[in-house]
């Protein structure tokens, strides 16, 4: 009898004691992505002309071109879809009313704003 007695203690302390915990099991990693394939490498645009720029350049050479009869390098020239500003000194009137005349032929050119300044001896 204490041989079943024994027995049956032994197997009541093996149902209530916890079973041991897993062994950790390694998690097998997903195979890395392959590598991915490289970019074209982007150039960038060369830079776009600027139409009012190349309207004031124009403008400028034609008014400072030997035949205009005008001072060169005295005026400045801005440009704005096709407005032509002209800018700084001339000695005369006449050299003044010359420099829009000249401005106003040019390819492009709608209008011109005359803010030349006639300046005496300039």
């Amino acid at each position: 009898m204490k041989l079943i007695l024994a027995f049956a203690l032994a197997l009541a302390l093996a149902a209530c004691s916890e079973p041991p915990p897993p062994k950790p099991v390694a998690k097998a990693q997903p195979p890395a992505p392959p590598p991915a394939p490289p970019k074209p490498e982007v150039k960038p645009e060369p830079p776009k002309p600027d139409p009012n720029k190349e309207l004031a350049a124009k403008v400028k050479q034609a008014l400072d071109a030997p035949d205009s009869k005008l001072p060169a390098g005295a005026i400045d020239v801005t440009a704005t879809e096709g407005r032509v500003s002209l800018w700084g000194a001339v000695p005369t009137a006449a050299q003044r009313t010359r420099a829009q005349q000249v401005a106003s032929k040019v390819e492009g050119v709608r209008s011109v704003d005359n803010q030349l300044k006639v300046v005496k001896g300039s």
